[in-house]
């Protein structure tokens, strides 16, 4: 389990040959940290634990369905085919709209629920 936060793409490589089999965050805001390419390129090889919601720009700034739609995105991609821990990239920060908070939820349960 390595910690690490930014564009650590470049560095991916290394933490799987290295023994890290988790990233944890996967801060999908940053430089080359697209989820659909992290996932085609290390996904069968690595447990990516985060990248659930942006929480410097979606969860605290975009609407309920900006937040749901993201949520719901993030999980389709990290998800296939396993190897993923459903996590915001962050905390929760200050001033982050309650409902924000309930759509995150309502659409972690709504991924889950219908790929079991």
């Amino acid at each position: 389990f390595i910690h690490t936060c930014g564009g650590v793409r470049p560095l991916i490589e290394d933490f799987i040959d290295a023994g890290f089999d988790v990233l944890n965050p996967v801060q999908c805001s940053a430089d080359g940290m697209d989820a659909r390419g992290l996932k085609k390129d290390f996904g069968s090889r690595v447990t990516f634990w985060g990248g659930g919601i942006d929480t410097q720009k979606t969860f605290p700034f975009g609407t309920a369905e900006d937040v749901y739609r993201e949520v719901s995105e993030r999980i389709s991609i990290f998800n296939s085919s396993g190897g993923f821990v459903f996590d915001a990239i962050h905390n929760i920060q200050a001033g982050t709209p309650v409902e924000n908070v309930r759509a995150m939820i309502e659409a972690i349960r709504d991924s889950f629920r219908s790929h079991g």
